[in-house]
């Protein structure tokens, strides 16, 4: 039995990677990029395939059996910000197209099961606190929208006899990957006030790379259940305590400064029409609002719990962004 990654040079493919052979479990990464720097491809154990998902003649590179184990990691996110007449299709093609390719692929070649990582952006605004996983599901934009269409195209597989797992995380974070994060980095660093959308008194939930890659170590130990599951963290704070934690740890002179929300959305949805986006609507139109996953299914059918708090997931993050700094 192999492990085969489907977009497994990512920030989640390399950490599962990593967990998986030094259980010496044999992967093989299907991907557009090599990263040596990440170390993973040191392995013998590791084999790297130059490999596009939304591409059907690059399937004929894979060699799969019905017991090898099937991740499907590849998409493209919301960072870098696409220009908004651009996104339906960029998102589109990446996500639905390319899960279209691997079902219809492992189907095959009977292979009827999969890990599959989807987003929580597939709930969009908070109808339930906390959000459990029979939370309604209406995306606010197409990035949300692809996502909520691979996971019916998912629900139609299973009727087919798959076993598919579908995991919808919350922002996920770890060393190795800002994002959106990068410019909180650099208010702090030049101790400048950080604005919130909204008074900052939402509570605010992320979930680490390493505990995403235990998930689904334990849903592979549970037979690859036909469940979709939430990620996220425990007890999170509010978005001010967070910051404040932040903060406090680079020895800044920042302070929060809430701000009208509706007002903030207005003018960043302005500039999102001009062309010159500053965060995607899909993150900034429930900015303000509390967004919690509720995670005790992953506990009582996989076993699975967080390790991570979010403010230690964020200092992570800030401590590997100083270290990128220093090596420019």
């Amino acid at each position: 039995m192999k492990h085969i990654i489907f977009g497994g040079d990512g920030f989640l493919g390399t950490e599962l990677t990593k967990k998986l052979t030094a259980k010496g479990e044999t992967v093989v990464i299907y991907d557009l990029k090599k990263t040596e720097a990440s170390g993973i491809y040191d392995s013998d154990l590791v084999t790297y395939v130059e490999f596009d998902v939304t591409k059907k003649e690059d399937f004929k590179k894979v060699e799969i059996s019905k017991e090898d184990v099937p991740y499907h990691f590849a998409a493209r996110l919301l960072v870098p910000i696409m220009p908004r007449a651009e996104r339906k299709e960029y998102f589109w093609t990446a996500l639905y197209d390319g899960t279209l390719n691997v079902l219809q692929f492992l189907e095959e070649n009977d292979c009827k099961h999969m890990i599959y990582y989807t987003t929580d952006m597939v709930y969009g605004h908070t109808i339930h606190h906390p959000r459990f996983e029979d939370h309604p599901r209406e995306p606010l934009g197409p990035y949300g929208n692809a996502k909520l269409e691979t996971e019916f195209l998912c629900e139609e597989y299973r009727k087919k006899g798959f076993n598919i797992t579908i995991f919808r995380p919350r922002l996920i974070i770890g060393p190795g990957r800002l994002g959106i994060l990068e410019k909180l980095f650099k208010l702090v660093d030049k101790n400048l006030p950080v604005p919130t959308i909204g008074n900052g008194k939402n509570y605010y939930q992320f979930i680490s790379v390493s505990d995403c890659a235990n998930a689904v170590m334990c849903a592979v130990e549970k037979g690859i259940p036909n469940e979709a599951f939430n990620l996220g963290s425990l007890n999170p704070p509010t978005v001010n305590e967070l910051l404040k934690k932040l903060i406090d740890h680079a020895g800044s002179k920042s302070f929060t400064i809430p701000t009208p929300a509706g007002l903030v959305k207005f003018t960043l949805d302005t500039l999102d029409k001009l062309g010159k986006p500053i965060m995607d609507p899909e993150q900034y139109m429930i900015a303000d609002e509390t967004c919690v996953l509720d995670v005790s299914k992953g506990k009582e059918l996989l076993g699975w719990e967080p390790l991570d708090t979010d403010e230690d997931m964020l200092i992570a993050a800030y401590t590997s962004y100083r270290e990128k700094l220093a090596k420019q």
